[in-house]
């Protein structure tokens, strides 16, 4: 996969053992099992160096060339660099490559256009959405006048006609597109024509997705929406944090959002590694492996398929599944904990109209980013799917064998090497 990374843990062992192991502890379950959280990645060592760098120290509230602090001269030049390579990879006219996470690009996404009160549309948190797309638990959910819309429980699938009926009836300010459990490709076209009939500011929150747009394996949205949000991990495969494209209209509200709107000094070393990421993203090699995860995806999904699952939408057109566990008789949180124990991380996720509650759920959310980061290919996934069924089904009879062949596949493909 990787070259060896610098030996940070070593580096921390020698004044605090006890978190230097915590650390090595956290080596060992990466290294020793198969990472299937669809939100989850590895990123490279230069990364990694870039993110433990001496730039942590620099504090530089504002933007480049407009600080609040002297000595940003060199992280005014690292920021600069950072947002035209973001720009670069996107096709994007503006980018502000500040926000710590990409939550915190949704906050400031939505201080910007919204007052308190003002109407937003976006996908329930029950249905695939995100917490920060409006959930009353959110600050997006107490702030703002929240209309979500769900999928067809049936199908799965996003109804555009009842969008387009729900805008036309609550006149919102802001619409956003996008998803944390969604298998399928997702119409912008559609959902900015919507956007645009209704007078709406449209976003689409891409945090999953964008590694397979900058390797070309997936539709951008940037042509369409007028503010794209992001994260910098996930599919991208850079350092946690997020990252807002948007229209040139757009910038200058989006800036004062995120510094001082809801955010003090960026976090210099991140906006580093979001740099080096970006760098990563533009090389031929990205584009391969944004392939192959799609490639992996689909064959773990018609495998799992075969394995008696019952997948959400039926399959997947990106990184992602959704597996409804009810014809097996065994929740979500159950066969997460089962999984866990056999060294295959994944996690419970709720499925359209789940009975069961948001801590149990009725079903698994399944991603290929880590484990094509990690070079596993199609008869790998079939191995993958055949070990989830086995811990589904007989996990007392099976775990040995499963175990067994989750080391021999970590062994083949090790995490760094």
């Amino acid at each position: 996969m990787y070259g060896k990374p610098l030996d940070a843990i070593g580096f921390v062992e020698n004044f605090d053992p006890v978190v230097a192991k915590m650390m090595g502890n956290e080596l060992q379950r990466q290294q020793d099992g198969l990472e299937l959280i669809a939100s989850e990645n590895f990123a490279s060592p230069a990364v990694i160096a870039a993110m433990g760098s001496i730039l942590t120290n620099k504090y530089a509230e504002g933007l480049p060339g407009n600080r609040y602090y002297g000595g940003c001269h060199y992280v005014d030049e690292l920021e600069s660099l950072c947002i035209e390579r973001a720009k670069q990879l996107f096709g994007a006219e503006a980018a502000n490559v500040q926000p710590h996470s990409g939550a915190q690009a949704n906050m400031a996404v939505e201080l910007a256009i919204l007052q308190p009160g003002d109407t937003m549309m976006g996908m329930s948190l029950a249905n695939g959405g995100h917490l920060s797309h409006g959930s009353p638990a959110n600050i997006s959910g107490k702030y703002y006048n929240v209309v979500s819309y769900d999928v067809n429980h049936e199908t799965g699938l996003i109804d555009y006609d009842q969008i387009r009926d729900m805008a036309k009836k609550c006149s919102p300010k802001l619409i956003i597109a996008g998803a944390s459990a969604y298998p399928r490709a997702i119409d912008f076209k559609i959902f900015a024509d919507i956007a645009h009939e209704v007078g709406a500011v449209f976003m689409v929150d891409m945090a999953h997705i964008a590694g397979l747009i900058a390797g070309g394996a997936h539709e951008s949205p940037v042509p369409y929406a007028d503010i794209v949000t992001t994260t910098t991990h996930k599919t991208l495969r850079g350092p946690r944090g997020g990252l807002i494209l948007s229209r040139e209209e757009y910038a200058k509200k989006i800036n004062s959002a995120v510094f001082p709107g809801i955010q003090g000094g960026p976090l210099e070393h991140i906006i580093a590694a979001k740099a080096v990421c970006f760098q990563e993203a533009m090389q031929p090699e990205f584009k391969t492996y944004a392939h192959n995860i799609v490639k992996n995806a689909k064959v773990l999904a018609s495998a799992l398929l075969e394995e008696g699952f019952d997948l959400v939408t039926g399959g997947t057109d990106n990184h992602l599944m959704l597996a409804d566990l009810r014809p097996m008789n065994i929740t979500g949180a159950e066969l997460q904990v089962r999984c866990d124990a056999n060294h295959i991380t994944l996690n419970k996720n709720a499925i359209p109209g789940d009975p069961q509650k948001p801590s149990v759920t009725s079903g698994v959310r399944i991603g290929t980013a880590a484990v094509t980061t990690r070079g596993l290919g199609e008869d790998e996934m079939k191995q993958i799917a055949r070990c989830i069924a086995l811990t589904a089904k007989d996990y007392e009879g099976t775990a040995t064998e499963v175990k067994a062949t989750v080391a021999q596949i970590c062994e083949k493909f090790p995490l760094y090497r």
